[in-house]
């Protein structure tokens, strides 16, 4: 209640702060590079990745610094990894939706989904958001039969540099809501995982726009990934 009271009187300025921001932040390209491969010895495993810019690499300049890159490195130690990346800057969850119901019918072991951001910043509500992301978990297991969905959560947008107060205390505590929702819905499908990337909160990981993640971020959201589809795919 407090928040909403809150976000009501400060509507206006958040507004224009918003529009500052969208029209002063440098706009990064995504990261070059292949965006499908194989790589690896051992086990197959066959591996989506999709959403937005963070999920395409946007903060680096080749994909091999970006998430695909870093993940599919640190899998291929323990399988032989065929991957994917079907991933567009800009992109809410209904627009991830309509490009995946695009791609032709396939098999995938492991979907790792980065989402949110933009539905955030259109002002999606949080009721709505989740009805999307079930829609999003529907189709990866109807048209993509994935057997392991990992959920990504919304970064810590409430210290991204990027954003002035009090729209970072505002987009922060909205990133929060989202995530505590997606957290509760996938707690109770067996198939889905919610993954919170810890970061230390060393602005030095992040892109130069000060809202994508750096390398240095993408290192440590792929090694957290990675070692959560080991636990459940490595065999005994």
């Amino acid at each position: 209640m407090r928040h909403t009271l809150a976000t009501i009187g400060l509507g206006p300025l958040l507004l224009l702060q918003g529009r500052h921001v969208k029209r002063v932040t440098p706009r990064l390209p995504e990261a070059a590079g292949e965006r499908q491969g194989e790589l690896g010895a051992g086990p197959p495993l066959r591996l989506l990745i999709a959403g937005d810019s963070a999920a395409a690499g946007v903060g680096a300049e080749q994909q091999a610094q970006a998430l695909a890159g870093r993940l599919t490195a640190l899998l291929a130690a323990d399988f032989r990894v065929s991957w994917t990346l079907a991933a567009t800057t800009g992109h809410t969850t209904a627009q991830a939706l309509q490009r995946l119901r695009e791609l032709p019918h396939a098999a995938y072991d492991v979907v790792v989904t980065s989402l949110g951001v933009n539905d955030l910043t259109g002002r999606t509500p949080t009721r709505l958001w989740l009805q999307q992301q079930e829609q999003l978990v529907s189709l990866l297991r109807e048209q993509f039969q994935a057997r392991h969905i990992l959920l990504s959560a919304l970064p810590p947008m409430h210290i991204f540099p990027a954003l002035p107060q009090p729209l970072r205390w505002y987009v922060g505590a909205q990133a929060q809501r989202y995530n505590q929702g997606l957290q509760a819905w996938a707690q109770q499908h067996g198939d889905c995982e919610f993954i919170a990337t810890e970061f230390p909160g060393d602005l030095a990981l992040m892109a130069s726009d000060g809202f994508h993640p750096g390398p240095g971020a993408y290192s440590l959201w792929a090694e957290q990934l990675a070692a959560r589809i080991r636990q459940r795919w490595s065999p005994p």
